[in-house]
């Protein structure tokens, strides 16, 4: 059996002391003036979920919550997820564990795995249970996984020409961990189911036109982006967070929810066939592919 750092009830746990274990898969800042702590992704041997990356997120995520708890809020009033490779966002779920636990008919592990997506982007939903606002900045192709990490933070900043999708579709399967939620929200279920069924990858600026990325940034510019919706909250932020509150109590997704999803998920993948298979083994050819490039 495979061993996966996961939890199923880590979303509600107490929160922890600093962590000090070392972040091999993130990189992370804190700019004191913004009060913003950045983390970007760095997975490897390529920029997917990894379970190493998932770990090093919830131990960053912890470690906000515990800070923002020792300084009575005042600490961090935005965390930014970006990645720190050139042109890539995130190619979504670990598809060659994915592949391995089918083979294994391991839905104990699968479950396990689909758990530590859920409890990151919970997480982040609820911008940490803080009086904080989490910013997805995409400067690269967010697909599958990635795409549904981008959607989860409170804001959503991507540079024109950045592609986004689910195709997970194109290896019999669905996205499993928040994406149906996330867009039927933003969106509506048909929309939702539409995006989802269709395999495609979207432009940032489609995606800008149907309401899914809130800020549209020039190409190479998203950081400076970033700090201009900073400063333009700052301006009404009393009004800023309020919305964000009326957003958490608009048709709240919970966290039983995203569990319930990730089951579906799990019944599904393990009824994936061989040729099913072959696709995703073709999918992970080509991540490695992309990867060396970089």
């Amino acid at each position: 059996m495979i061993n996966l750092l996961s939890s199923r009830t880590g979303h509600g746990s107490g929160l922890p002391g600093i962590n000090r274990q070392p972040l091999t898969q993130l990189k992370t800042h804190y700019d004191i003036k913004n009060r913003t702590g950045w983390f970007f992704m760095n997975a490897r041997p390529r920029p997917c979920f990894t379970s190493q990356l998932l770990s090093d997120i919830n131990n960053y995520q912890c470690n906000v919550k515990a800070e923002m708890l020792a300084s009575q809020n005042k600490k961090y009033d935005y965390i930014v997820l970006a990645s720190a490779i050139k042109n890539i966002f995130n190619f979504g779920g670990d598809l060659a564990l994915f592949h391995t636990l089918i083979q294994q008919e391991n839905s104990e592990d699968l479950l396990a795995y689909a758990t530590q997506c859920i409890n990151v982007l919970y997480q982040n939903m609820i911008h940490l249970g803080s009086e904080l606002t989490t910013i997805s900045l995409v400067q690269g192709d967010a697909l599958g996984g990635g795409f549904e990490a981008a959607l989860s933070s409170n804001i959503l900043i991507a540079e024109r020409g950045t592609k986004m999708g689910l195709p997970e579709v194109l290896f019999n399967l669905f996205p499993g961990m928040g994406a149906y939620s996330l867009l039927a929200r933003k969106l509506n279920s048909s929309q939702a189911e539409k995006i989802i069924l269709s395999g495609r990858l979207y432009s940032a600026e489609e995606l800008h036109e149907m309401g899914i990325v809130d800020i549209l940034a020039e190409t190479g510019e998203g950081k400076i982006a970033v700090q201009r919706y900073i400063k333009t909250s700052r301006h009404s932020q009393n009004s800023h967070n309020a919305i964000r509150k009326i957003r958490d109590s608009y048709n709240t997704i919970t966290y039983d929810e995203l569990l319930r999803i990730t089951e579906i998920w799990v019944e599904a993948a393990l009824n994936l066939s061989a040729k099913d298979l072959r696709m995703i083994q073709r999918l992970v050819t080509r991540q490695d592919s992309k990867t060396c490039l970089l």
